[in-house]
């Protein structure tokens, strides 16, 4: 994953896009500039998760993104996805790297530097790290790591660090202050009443604040 097509990372939640169709929302989200999407609607049934994921494949693809399948490795495989995004509670990255195979990306949501680290050992290609700032979606998983967590653990590891939790255009800036590769986001893209227009303003910031020495 270079940064220039992996450093806004979209989360779908159709339960934040403020009753628009999901798949619209996405499309004008890449339309903006995002190269990489998690397919994460952890409530559908196994035939629509196959349905939701078959057409955002057919989406991504002609704007040329990465789409990664939240734990569904069997959806992913099915779909011709890039990867899946695992956490805690899923299979193990060893595990899922059999039934993918080496071509396919690995992410993993991580919640510590110590399992940051773990995953690593065991193969992943690149964690989520968060919450880092506080955010709803997230409660469950405690209180926000904060920076110096981040800065730390994108620090330890060899693998790219995308910061998660709360991340806005607000504190996009300070959040760089971490050697982090990118941003993992839900409601400043998909909650915007423009996800183009806030794709486009967070992707600027981002390359402003990641190409600095």
């Amino acid at each position: 994953m270079s940064l220039s097509d992996f450093c806004l990372y979209l989360i779908t939640d159709r339960h934040q896009t403020g009753g628009r169709e999901l798949l619209e929302v996405v499309e004008r989200a890449l339309d903006g500039g995002v190269r990489g999407v998690q397919l994460r609607e952890k409530d559908l049934s196994g035939a629509e998760m196959y349905r939701t994921a078959e057409a955002m494949r057919q989406l991504t693809d002609r704007y040329d993104a990465r789409l990664l399948i939240n734990e569904r490795a069997d959806v992913a495989v099915a779909v011709g996805a890039d990867g899946v995004q695992l956490g805690i509670a899923g299979l193990p990255v060893s595990a899922v790297r059999q039934l993918l195979g080496p071509g396919k990306i690995i992410g993993y949501s991580a919640h510590s530097r110590e399992e940051a680290e773990r995953v690593q050992r065991d193969g992943a290609d690149f964690v989520t790290f968060g919450p880092v700032y506080e955010t709803p979606s997230k409660l469950r998983y405690g209180a926000p790591v904060g920076l110096q967590r981040l800065t730390e653990t994108a620090a330890a590891l060899r693998i790219p660090v995308m910061a998660l939790g709360g991340i806005s255009l607000a504190n996009v800036s300070e959040t760089f202050t971490a050697t982090i590769r990118g941003v993992a986001v839900i409601s400043a893209v998909l909650g915007a009443a423009d996800p183009r227009g806030a794709a486009l303003t967070l992707l600027k910031k981002i390359e402003e604040y990641a190409q600095r020495p």
